[in-house]
């Protein structure tokens, strides 16, 4: 494409920015206000010293992985991160799971495609099934052998059902022990939740745009993220929380390439894994979310705790999207009951 018709797109482009500018004004409305700092000593750089690693996945795309605990742990826990983060998104969990479990858990956290540290995938491999099949990836590599844990956050949630449904042997044959599902769902994002708030014609622009330029939409980041970001910012959290908070989920946001972001839109509008429900049957879960959510209504995981017979469901009072900073405690405390779940449950197959 010709350089004025970059330009030319370019300026579609921030025009419909700037007319569409109210929806992120509307949204920073009901985005919540910083509260007091209690953190103002917490070490949010803790997991940039874990073991560091890389996982190819079956189309090439490197993965960037962290590992806490011994390779020889009796158990691993996976944690899946959900849309526009990063595993430091699991931060307090890493930190008071470590210090609960010394040496008897091992964690494994991963960027997923397009996020963090991890590659840039191709546009027609941002889906869920995709997710499935790297999270598949990463505990062949790093899981090779023993029971393992999954906790998987948003699409990190709908990643884990997606690898249920690509491998149901592993759940039917005592490769994954538990899952953990925080503010997550099946299905249905294309009729409530984010896709929601994201579906009006700027966004469809963006859609075009990625497809047909999207070196144009990247060099217009600073200007799409005065439409985008704010959606995403306002349903972070459903409480005043600490400034150090909203800096880290921030920074997460503003490190997902534009691109990223629109792409992976199509998929939280249209999958559907409620067939991979059955697979998990009777495999240990929680349903975790907070019933002020506007990404994943809590609506939505009610719906899934009841399709999960083995399941318990945990509503956080107050809570938004993003649970596990907001209410790390409960979080949790809610991934080491259903560790302690899979351990009765392990001993008893075993006996």
């Amino acid at each position: 494409m010709k350089t004025a018709g970059r330009m030319s797109i370019l300026g579609g482009l921030l025009s419909a920015i700037a007319l569409g500018s109210m929806a992120g004004v509307n949204a920073l409305k009901t985005a919540t206000r910083p509260g007091r700092e209690i953190y103002a000593d917490e070490d949010f750089d803790l997991m940039t010293r874990d073991r560091a690693s890389v996982v190819r996945t079956d189309d090439g795309v490197d993965l960037a992985v962290r590992e806490v605990g011994p390779d020889d742990a009796p158990l691993t826990v996976v944690f899946v991160h959900g849309y526009c983060l990063s595993a430091f998104s699991w931060h307090f969990q890493r930190r008071q799971l470590a210090e609960r479990w010394g040496d008897d858990v091992r964690m494994v956290f991963y960027d997923q495609r397009g996020h963090g540290d991890s590659g840039m995938p191709r546009a027609k491999s941002c889906t869920v099934s995709q997710l499935g099949r790297d999270l598949a990836s990463v505990i062949e590599a790093k899981v090779p052998i023993g029971p393992v844990v999954l906790v998987g956050h948003s699409m990190g949630g709908m990643t884990v059902l997606a690898l249920a449904g690509q491998r149901p042997e592993w759940f039917a044959g005592g490769r994954v022990v538990g899952v953990g599902l925080v503010s997550t769902t099946a299905a249905g994002l294309a009729e409530t939740g984010l896709t929601r708030n994201l579906q009006n014609p700027i966004i469809d622009g963006f859609r075009l745009a990625v497809r047909t330029s999207p070196g144009v939409v990247q060099h217009a980041r600073g200007a799409a993220r005065v439409l985008i970001t704010p959606i995403l910012r306002a349903a972070s959290y459903g409480t005043d929380v600490s400034p150090r908070l909203h800096e880290l989920s921030d920074g997460m946001l503003d490190r997902t390439s534009v691109v990223t972001i629109v792409n992976f839109l199509r998929t939280l509008e249209l999958h559907d894994e409620s067939g991979s429900l059955p697979v998990l049957a009777h495999t240990p879960a929680v349903v975790i979310c907070g019933d002020q959510d506007m990404m994943i209504p809590f609506a939505s995981s009610q719906l899934l705790a009841d399709a999960l017979p083995e399941s318990e469901l945990v509503r956080i009072r107050g809570g938004g999207h993003l649970i596990q900073l907001e209410f790390p405690a409960i979080v949790t405390d809610a991934i080491e009951s259903l560790v302690s779940r899979t351990h009765s449950q392990v001993r008893s197959d075993v006996g």
